[in-house]
């Protein structure tokens, strides 16, 4: 069953709440994937609405091919990047995407799992994070 995005929101503020000084975003993160599961929800697929989009940072190591998998990746499941910013400082590797999740057909938290799968054959750490997510744990 699909959560709605209203839903995902209540069930931040909730979790901001009860996390307290502890709401870092990891734990607000395993906090909403705990309560969806409890409740036999999902993160919502994307609906076509201006607020589908997700936030995406990668970092580890440089090599060749880190920008290419993720976004090969993130075309095949119909999804636009409208931000990039990337650097590279010395041997370590920094990326932030700005994604439009409105043209995919699959749930943030199945996109999540293809995007562990790259960071582990990288060996690179990738997190998504639903817009409406970062937003509300960055105003902790």
């Amino acid at each position: 069953m699909s959560t709605s995005e209203e839903q995902i929101r209540e069930l931040v503020i909730k979790g901001i709440k009860e996390l307290g000084k502890n709401a870092s975003p990891d734990a607000l993160n395993a906090y909403v994937s705990q309560q969806l599961q409890q409740n036999g929800g999902d993160l919502p697929a994307s609906t076509g609405k201006a607020g589908d989009r997700a936030i995406l940072t990668a970092f580890g190591v440089n090599h060749p091919g880190v920008i290419s998998a993720v976004s090969a990746k993130l075309s095949a499941q119909n999804c636009d990047i409208l931000d990039l910013s990337q650097k590279i400082m010395q041997e370590f590797f920094t990326m932030i995407m700005l994604i439009d999740l409105s043209g995919s057909n699959t749930t943030i938290k199945d996109l999540q799992e293809e995007m562990n799968s790259i960071a582990e054959t990288l060996k690179i750490k990738i997190y998504l994070q639903h817009e409406d997510v970062f937003r509300f744990m960055h105003r902790i």
